[in-house]
């Protein structure tokens, strides 16, 4: 994927490196091209009758203290849940970061799954320390995970390197666990203990009882290319999602830098003030069901501590309920999803601007915001989607105001184990009931006739 160095110098918004910048002096972004960042499409950032939510105003949350985050509604117990999956996953952003940035280095990282898919030293590395963070927080006893990873490629013979390297990582971030207000360890964790943590999330899930849902680096093809991806931690109670949080470490708080590739973004840094908080990179977004909030907040940066909560703004989803200024979002692999069926769906609503096509869970996380409107998944025929693809990012958008229902206008099902078993077609996302409603009834209309 090239990078136009050129085109986007010309396009940096003045002022760069001042963290005082205010929203009202952003450019115009409005049909400028994006095929750098969203692959083999553009997307319109700006629009005089888009209404955005309240992230456009920020230009340096972490120094902004004057802000005041969630004050967390419901029992003390999931408030406490929420602080610790809050932490745990800013702490897998901060490990993703340090393993992105050598990984292209050093290929023998990069595994392949039984599917083929690629998985990563960052995958197992993440599910290792979220694993001994929720154990060491909660009691092992009282921990249940449902997670994507396995410990099968790391006990193979002649996979000592790849497990050293996976032990050196986890050991290497949990060293760092006091910044984002959790425990370190007592000692170092050897190999066995950081096999036990990984393979500790082996839960099935069901109908009844209290797990935690995992995707370690959701969009990993993403990740390996240096593009968008997501950490996707839920907690599911009696089959019900009660809280979700989305680590995005390619996703720019500020929203006039959506159009610029997190490779030029990392120009940037590497450019600017080692001590320079004037833009903030990456973003964790949370929200607790029934609260009617959702939040976010900014990456801690290797020299700050994560302040609770009040480093958080709230967000929430587009007012935009006509499909011709609306933006959708679909995956970038085909392999799992149906592009024709959805650009004809597209058409038939009259979605005039071009697909968001964004690797991970990060697809959720545009909704919440308001940078999009419309998710629209529907995967071929074979293919079952996972609950750690959707629990985060559902009662995230839920939260925000946004409404997540399968093809049929039913709720996903959370609650038959490791898939969304019932689900009616495919994955329907929208920032409101108008504009959802008016897309379950464009899929009535075109479905016999598509091959799915």
């Amino acid at each position: 994927m090239p990078l136009y160095t050129a085109n986007l110098a010309a396009k940096l918004p003045h002022g760069f490196g001042l963290s005082g910048r205010s929203s009202t002096s952003l450019p115009n972004y409005a049909g400028f091209k994006c095929s750098f960042f969203f692959p083999s499409t553009h997307i319109h950032t700006s629009s005089p009758n888009r209404t955005y939510s309240s992230v456009s105003s920020s230009s340096s949350i972490m120094e902004d203290q004057k802000r005041v985050g969630p004050l967390v509604s419901g029992s003390e117990s999931l408030s406490q849940e929420l602080k610790v999956a809050v932490g745990a996953v800013q702490m897998a952003c901060f490990l993703c970061q340090r393993v992105q940035s050598n990984l292209l280095k050093n290929n023998a990282q990069i595994q392949a799954k039984d599917d083929n898919s690629p998985v990563t030293v960052a995958d197992w590395s993440v599910q290792a320390i979220i694993s001994w963070i929720l154990s060491k927080s909660f009691g092992s006893k009282n921990v249940s995970i449902v997670a994507e990873e396995d410990v099968q490629t790391l006990s193979k013979p002649g996979a000592d390197r790849l497990l050293k390297a996976v032990v050196e990582t986890v050991n290497e971030c949990l060293c760092e666990a006091h910044r984002f207000g959790l425990e370190n360890p007592e000692g170092t964790l050897c190999s066995s203990e950081v096999l036990e943590a990984i393979s500790r999330c082996n839960s099935s899930g069901g109908s009844t009882g209290k797990f935690w849902t995992l995707d370690p680096v959701d969009g990993t093809l993403g990740f390996i290319r240096g593009d968008q991806y997501a950490i996707a931690l839920a907690l599911i109670e009696d089959g019900e999602v009660v809280l979700g949080v989305l680590g995005c470490p390619n996703y720019p708080m500020r929203k006039e830098w959506l159009c610029y590739h997190p490779r030029y973004h990392r120009i940037i840094t590497k450019l600017s003030a080692a001590t320079s908080d004037s833009w903030d990179k990456g973003c964790v977004i949370y929200a607790q069901k029934g609260s009617g909030e959702a939040w976010m907040q900014p990456l801690v940066h290797e020299t700050k501590k994560l302040v609770w909560p009040n480093s958080a703004i709230p967000i929430q989803v587009s007012s935009i309920d006509d499909p011709a200024l609306a933006t959708f979002c679909e995956p970038v692999e085909k392999a799992n999803s149906s592009h024709s069926f959805t650009a004809g769906l597209a058409h038939s609503v009259g979605l005039r601007n071009q697909p968001l096509r964004v690797y991970s869970m990060v697809k959720y996380a545009a909704i919440a915001r308001g940078d999009a409107e419309i998710f629209m998944k529907f995967a071929r025929a074979g293919y079952k989607e996972k609950i750690w693809d959707h629990a985060a990012g559902v009662v995230i958008i839920q939260e925000a105001g946004g409404v997540v229902t399968d093809a049929r206008g039913r709720p996903l099902n959370f609650s038959k184990g490791m898939y969304l078993e019932g689900l009616d077609r495919g994955v329907i996302a929208c920032a409101g009931a108008n504009l959802h409603d008016k897309i379950i009834r464009a899929v009535d209309a075109s479905w016999n006739s598509s091959c799915l």
